[in-house]
């Protein structure tokens, strides 16, 4: 990234200006430290409104809705976090959308993809094009797409619902610190699965496996629907949604880096088996 100093002078006055931002970038990377050399913390998809809590020369350290805290190149974040919060809002149910300048997908590349629950501001839905949605951009461009990218007003699942729905992202690409469709860590893919039954639990698994909003369950009465949590007795690093008969679906770099379905009775997870939760 090259930035002029007057840019990034600019950038870090505007970010001071107001204390929310929205996300610019389809999956922008949440670092530890104000470098990209530190290790990715987690993800804010795009449109997604963040706290800007501290200023460091051309990076924000932002909170996003769960609390969960990270840095972010300002350029990657537009001084408003008012993005997709009234009028009509669609969000993303594609595992990634394009999104075009025109109601055509032949005439020019799309202007960009973004991921499942993307939210975007729908500003017309003309007669006679029906399958498209103009919608207005967090940059304040305007952009089309397809009506069957999306939905509105997406109500909470049940845990058959997820259990189904889980198995879309199989073969999605495990992603340290991923928190997108474009890929996910163990985490964040079961903090998305816990999201779509209307649950905002925490971030990270460590947290997760601790929080009051979840209750301890014996092995020997785990059903569809729970949390798997693995590690050892000081430290979970890992997690995963149970699907009944033995199997669970989970991003994992185990066998092959992707989100795939493993059996809870095989020897290497029931060895780390150090807990399971269930959503109250």
């Amino acid at each position: 990234m090259n930035l002029t100093m007057t840019g990034i002078a600019a950038l870090i006055l505007v970010a001071a200006a107001l204390p929310g931002a929205t996300v610019l970038q389809p999956a922008a990377n949440m670092y530890a430290k104000p470098t990209t050399d530190s290790e990715v913390v987690s993800q804010a998809i795009y449109g997604t409104n963040v706290d800007v809590v501290e200023q460091k020369d051309a990076w924000g350290r932002v909170r996003t809705a769960d609390n969960y805290t990270g840095w972010m190149p300002l350029a990657d974040l537009r001084n408003d976090r008012s993005y997709a919060t009234a009028g009509r809002v669609a969000e993303v149910q594609a595992l990634a959308a394009h999104l075009y300048r025109e109601t055509d997908v032949v005439k020019h590349a799309p202007l960009l993809t973004v991921p499942f629950e993307t939210k975007l501001e729908v500003i017309a839905e003309p007669p006679g094009k029906e399958r498209w949605l103009e919608v207005r951009l967090p940059d304040d461009r305007t952009a089309w797409v397809q009506h069957g990218d999306v939905a509105f007003e997406a109500k909470p699942m049940s845990i058959a619902e997820t259990l189904e729905f889980s198995k879309r992202f199989i073969g999605r690409p495990y992603t340290w610190g991923g928190a997108s469709s474009f890929g996910y860590d163990c985490s964040g893919f079961v903090q998305m699965l816990c999201r779509r039954r209307g649950v905002i639990v925490p971030r990270d698994a460590r947290l997760q496996v601790k929080w009051d909003g979840v209750t301890p369950v014996d092995r020997k009465d785990v059903a569809p629907g729970d949390l798997l949590y693995f590690g050892s007795s000081k430290k979970v690093t890992h997690t995963g949604y149970y699907l009944g008969d033995g199997k669970f679906i989970n991003a994992t770099t185990h066998g092959t880096p992707t989100i795939h379905i493993d059996d809870l009775n095989e020897p290497y997870w029931t060895r780390i088996l150090v807990g399971i939760r269930r959503l109250k």
